[in-house]
C-alpha cells in the first residue's frame, strides 16, 4: 500500500442538507458534487474532502472522535461560526472542538495549508497499538504517535466501546495511483474486500479495517474533473 493522501472522510448523517448548508456557510466548503445519496464537500476536488451519505437517525459517533479542518488564524475562524455553537474544552491535542448538525463531531486547529483543507481525524478505540498496527499495514505511516499520509494524519485515543448500531463515519479514503494494485496488495495480505465502485471519475476499493472503520482505496481516473 503506497497512498498518496488522506483523500475524503466519508459520513453518515440524516440531516445532510443541514449539515452540507453549515460547511458552506460558515467553514469555507462548496459542493464539489452532489447526487440522491450522497453530497461530497470541500474547498477543492483535489484536497481533503467531507462526503455525506444519507442515513437514518439518529446516528451515533462510534469511533469518530472528531475530524479536524486546518487554518491559518484560529480566531477569526472561530468567529466565523455561529453564536450557538459551543466550544468544547481542549483535550489536550490543540484544537478547538464543537458540533455541527446531526452531532457531526468537527475542530479547527491553526496549521499550515489551505484553511479548512482536511488536517487529521481522531478515532477512539478500544486497543490503539492493534488498530494502530492494523492501519500500519493498510498504507498509513506509523510516526510520532501518529498515523501519517503525507500531511494529513489519523490519531487514534483509547476508550472506544465497540461498534455502534447507527455509526457517523462511513469510510476513511486515501488516495491512489491504482486501486487495481491496492486490490492485489490486499488480497495478499488476506483482507478482506467489501466492495469495489466503477465511477465516472474515480476506481475505488473498500476494505475492512480494524474497529469496524472501512478504509477506500480511491483512484482519479484520467480527466478528473471535479472542481
Amino acid at each position: 500500500m503506497n497512498p498518496r493522501t488522506l483523500d475524503h472522510v466519508a459520513l453518515w448523517v440524516s440531516e445532510r442538507a443541514a449539515v452540507a448548508d453549515f460547511l458552506y456557510r460558515h467553514l469555507g466548503m462548496h459542493e464539489i458534487e452532489r447526487t440522491d445519496s450522497f453530497t461530497l464537500c470541500g474547498v477543492d476536488a483535489r484536497l481533503g474532502k467531507l462526503t455525506l451519505f444519507d442515513a437514518p437517525g439518529p446516528r451515533e459517533p462510534g469511533t469518530l472522535e472528531r475530524i479536524v479542518l486546518r487554518v491559518g488564524d484560529l480566531d477569526a475562524a472561530l468567529a466565523g461560526l455561529p453564536a450557538e455553537v459551543q466550544l468544547r474544552p481542549d483535550d489536550g491535542t490543540a484544537t478547538a472542538a464543537f458540533a455541527g448538525p446531526d452531532g457531526v463531531p468537527l475542530g479547527l486547529v491553526q496549521a499550515p495549508g489551505r484553511d479548512y483543507d482536511l488536517d487529521h481525524v481522531l478515532l477512539r478505540v478500544s486497543d490503539p497499538e492493534r488498530s494502530a498496527q492494523a492501519l500500519g499495514d493498510l498504507g498509513f505511516a506509523r510516526e510520532d504517535g501518529r498515523l501519517r499520509v503525507a500531511d494529513r494524519h489519523v490519531r487514534l485515543l483509547p476508550g472506544g466501546g465497540g461498534q455502534v448500531g447507527r455509526p457517523l463515519l462511513n469510510h476513511l479514503a486515501l488516495l491512489v495511483d491504482s486501486a487495481d494494485d491496492s486490490r492485489a496488495e490486499a488480497e495478499r495480505l488476506g483482507v478482506e474486500i467489501t466492495q469495489v465502485k466503477d465511477a465516472p471519475n474515480t476506481l475505488a476499493v473498500f476494505v475492512r479495517g480494524p474497529d469496524g472503520v472501512e478504509v477506500e482505496y480511491v483512484e482519479h481516473k484520467p480527466g478528473f474533473a471535479l472542481v
